[in-house]
C-alpha cells in the first residue's frame, strides 16, 4: 500500500467508539509493524491530519480535516441547500440533524446540528459508520444499483444489533422499499436508544450525493411524530430536488413519500 492509502486507513479507523488512537491500536488494526505505523501517525500528525492527544502517545483527528469540510460546505450548493432545510427542520422539531455522505461501505457525517431536545449518545463531524446500519448510510446506498452494493459488501454483513440487517437479502430488501417511498428510518441499530429519519438528494450534474436525517431518542418516536418528520424530511428534499434537478424525487409520486 502507498503511504497515502495508509494514511486513508489510519483515518478509517475513527468512529464514535473510538475517537483517539494509540500506535498499538493501529498497528494491531492495519496488521503493520508499530515502527512504520509509528512513524505513519506522526507524519499525520506534522501534516496536519491528527493531533496528539496531550502529553500522551496518542492521536485524534486534527483541524485539516474539519477546515477542509468547512470548504466543502461553503463550496458545495447542495450542502447548503440541505444545511438550511435541515436547520430549519431542527428546530421546530428539536431534534438533532445529520448530514452524511457515502465513503466506500462506510457513511461519514459532515454536519451535525445540535437539536435543543439533548441525545445520550451524539455522533461528532467526521465519525463513520457502517453506511447499512444507519438511516442516512441506507439512503445513500439505495441511490446505487443492488450490485454496486453487493460489491461494496464482499464479505457477510456483521449487525451492530438484532435491529439492522442480517444479510444482504435483508438489506436489499430494505433498499427496494426505501426507493418506493423515498425515506427510511433505523432504530436502535448503529447507535443504541436512538431513532433516526432519513432521505438522500443528489445533484448529478456535480456528482455529489448527500443524505440528512433526525435523530432522537426512540422513546420519543410516536407514530404521528414519525409521519410529521417524514413530511417535513421529503418535503425538503422535493424542494432541492427542484433547484438541483434530481430526477428520483422529481419522478416519485407525492403521496407514497408523505
Amino acid at each position: 500500500m502507498s503511504t497515502l492509502e495508509n494514511a486513508a486507513s489510519v483515518l478509517r479507523l475513527f468512529s464514535p467508539d473510538r475517537q483517539e488512537l494509540t500506535v498499538t491500536d493501529a498497528a494491531r488494526a492495519l496488521g503493520m509493524p508499530k515502527s512504520s505505523v509509528s512513524r505513519l501517525l506522526k507524519a499525520m500528525r506534522d501534516a496536519g491530519f491528527l493531533t496528539s492527544v496531550a502529553a500522551a502517545p496518542r492521536y485524534r483527528v486534527g483541524n485539516l480535516l474539519f477546515e477542509i469540510a468547512q470548504m466543502h460546505r461553503q463550496n458545495s450548493d447542495l450542502m447548503q441547500l440541505a444545511d438550511a432545510e435541515l436547520g430549519a427542520i431542527c428546530r421546530e422539531t428539536r431534534h438533532t440533524g445529520y448530514i452524511s455522505i457515502l465513503d466506500g461501505a462506510d457513511v461519514l457525517v459532515l454536519r451535525m446540528l445540535p437539536g435543543r431536545d439533548a441525545l445520550r449518545v451524539v455522533t461528532p463531524l467526521g465519525s463513520r459508520a457502517a453506511a447499512f446500519a444507519t438511516a442516512n448510510g441506507r439512503a445513500l446506498l439505495a441511490r446505487l444499483g443492488d450490485d454496486k452494493v453487493r460489491a461494496l459488501h464482499p464479505k457477510r454483513l456483521r449487525p451492530p444489533s438484532p435491529n439492522a440487517p442480517r444479510a444482504m437479502t435483508d438489506l436489499l430488501a430494505r433498499l427496494a422499499q426505501l426507493r418506493r417511498v423515498g425515506w427510511c428510518e433505523a432504530i436502535d441499530e448503529a447507535i443504541p436508544g436512538v431513532h433516526s429519519v432519513a432521505v438522500a438528494v443528489e445533484d448529478a450534474a456535480n456528482a455529489e450525493t448527500l443524505a440528512f436525517c433526525l435523530s432522537f431518542p426512540d422513546s420519543h418516536g410516536s407514530e404521528i411524530e414519525l409521519r410529521r418528520m417524514v413530511r417535513m424530511l421529503t418535503g425538503a428534499a422535493r424542494r432541492i430536488a427542484d433547484r438541483v434537478g434530481d430526477r428520483y424525487w422529481q419522478s416519485l409520486p407525492r403521496d407514497l413519500a408523505a
